[in-house]
């Protein structure tokens, strides 16, 4: 993930965690990645990977701040440095800036654009704000008419936040409505201090099991209800399994069919270890992941020490593994790990039942989704094997009262499930092969 303005933005978000990081930088001027780290940066990125299909993430900040010449020069760069490979392309953007240029040069270029959009006006509203206070949500819709206007891909990326969680059905149908095909809804957990970290931020990293807590921090305001998340989940699961399956892709609900079929998560937050996500800065500084932006989370600079090198560092393989291996033991022995992992170490500040600390704080809303959805889940994974659509799950939900079996699942139904799923891996390691 690249963040060639680092955390400038033009607008204001209240739940922002990244407008901050500018703390880290006290002595920068210029938030525009410059042309050699620029250049060095996408020829390292390149020849590091040894796959035909290469793909680069643009985020910040507002990457759209550099203007639509800065991205004529990536795409001029990559071409150079290709050699035969596919380049892939996704920008990041919250729409503000969008206009013609724009549009003709993410069409004419297949770059595929997320657009940031928490919901219909009155919620998108209530946090993404811009510098002077005021409301975002018409310039954003603005910016989707362009995309729209030049057939520019595009998919949307929605933080669930204590507010929009209250309307789950609101926000899905809204999002349907104005075209988004795929959906990623993000769950908003920050934790701020009431003073601020040696960095001279407010909010802060989780701690790992080996760390005390400090006694000033708190979860933000702001932040989805700990059950709030999986309630929001259940909501719209419940009507795209009845009516949108095939049609509209929800990137939580895609992962989950993946662990369900056997083959693993693809989503980092849900992996069994993590790592390979890293973020790279305006001045070519690698952290261990957008997330982290921490000084003890800064691997290296690109332009002092290769990054395939910084990649494989005992520092990155010791965070990517960590994951896995601090996750406490009422973790390691729930019937839905194959599914969650943990999710994101970010997340994993709470004390555990048996007062182990490192329990992420959405512990009960995943438990409550993967559940919730794991009838639907077996289902489509046995279609999938048959070579029969997913969306054959909508007939199956038509003709199957899941409403009145409730939420829990027998532990004979999980044993069940888990036989289906070793052979799921083992059908799918055959195929492989």
């Amino acid at each position: 993930m690249t963040k060639p303005t680092g955390p400038i933005c033009n607008l204001d978000c209240s739940y922002c965690f990244y407008l901050e990081k500018e703390q880290l930088y006290p002595d920068t001027k210029h938030w525009m990645m410059r042309d050699d780290l620029l250049e060095s940066y996408i020829r390292q990125y390149i020849e590091a990977q040894p796959v035909d299909s290469i793909s680069f993430a643009w985020q910040g900040g507002e990457p759209t701040l550099l203007g639509v010449e800065f991205f004529e020069k990536v795409i001029s760069i990559q071409k150079r440095y290709a050699n035969g490979k596919t380049i892939h392309n996704a920008l990041q953007t919250n729409g503000v800036l969008l206009n013609d240029p724009w549009g003709e040069f993410l069409a004419q270029n297949n770059v595929l654009t997320g657009l940031s959009i928490d919901g219909p006006r009155h919620l998108h509203d209530f946090y993404r704000v811009d510098k002077g206070g005021q409301p975002t949500f018409d310039r954003v819709m603005r910016g989707l008419e362009v995309l729209k206007r030049h057939g520019a891909a595009f998919n949307t990326l929605t933080v669930v936040s204590n507010r929009n969680a209250e309307e789950p059905l609101d926000v899905y149908r809204f999002l349907k409505e104005m075209g988004s095909g795929y959906m990623q809804f993000i769950p908003l957990v920050e934790r701020i201090v009431s003073g601020s970290t040696p960095d001279g931020l407010v909010r802060i990293k989780p701690t790992s099991s080996q760390e005390e807590e400090r006694d000033d921090a708190a979860v933000a305001p702001w932040s989805v209800g700990s059950s709030q998340y999986g309630e929001f989940l259940c909501t719209i699961f419940d009507y795209w399994v009845r009516h949108d399956v095939g049609k509209q892709f929800v990137q939580i609900f895609d992962v989950a069919l993946e662990v369900w079929a056997g083959a693993g998560a693809s989503l980092c937050v849900f992996s069994e270890t993590c790592g390979s996500a890293m973020a790279l800065e305006h001045t070519g500084d690698l952290y261990s992941c957008d997330h982290f932006v921490y000084p003890d989370h800064l691997l290296g600079n690109i332009l002092d020490t290769p990054m395939a090198t910084l990649a494989s560092s005992a520092q990155q393989v010791t965070f990517g593994q960590n994951k896995r291996d601090l996750l406490p033991r009422y973790c390691r022995e729930c019937d839905v790990r194959f599914a969650c992992n943990g999710e994101c170490p970010k997340h994993r500040f709470l004390t555990a039942p048996d007062g182990e600390h490192g329990l992420n704080y959405l512990c009960g809303s995943y438990k409550r989704f993967f559940h919730h959805i794991s009838p639907a889940m077996e289902f489509m994974a046995r279609e999938l094997y048959a070579q029969h659509a997913p969306a054959n799950v909508m007939g199956w939900m038509a003709r199957s009262d899941l409403a009145s079996t409730g939420d829990s699942k027998p532990p004979e139904k999980l044993a069940l499930h888990l036989r289906q799923r070793e052979e799921n891996e083992a059908v799918l390691r055959s195929m492989m092969n």
